[in-house]
């Protein structure tokens, strides 16, 4: 199985993990997608959210400093994590059912499968 495929598997056993996706943080591409992501886990839509409030941050003082982004909403939430490696990074994008959903271990846990991804 490829690394990215791998990595997606673990994170949908996650519970309450709907869909995710690894995207290019530079581009918007998305290299690999699992499960239901929706219109919030577009490539093109991770890369925005994460490059806004990072933009937000380095006018606030703290360039370089992004490590993830929680959307909260009524019946989803988004996970959004920064992972640097060589050359551009890459974004973990996991859409999750905020009814069936740990919030804090959900970002622990995909914390941990990320680190398959960082090379």
């Amino acid at each position: 199985m490829h690394a990215l495929e791998s990595v997606l598997a673990q994170v949908l056993s996650t519970p309450g993990v709907l869909g995710a996706a690894v995207v290019d943080a530079v581009t918007g591409l998305t290299y690999a997608e699992a499960g239901d992501c929706g219109p919030a886990g577009s490539g093109t839509e991770v890369r925005d959210l994460a490059e806004l409030v990072s933009d937000r941050l380095h006018e606030a003082g703290a360039w370089g400093e992004l490590e993830n982004v929680v959307v909260t909403g009524r019946r989803i939430q988004h996970i959004v994590q920064v992972l640097p490696r060589r050359g551009d990074a890459v974004l973990l994008s996991a859409v999750l059912d905020r009814a069936d959903t740990n919030l804090a271990l959900a970002s622990r846990q995909l914390s941990e499968h990320a680190r398959g991804l960082v090379v």
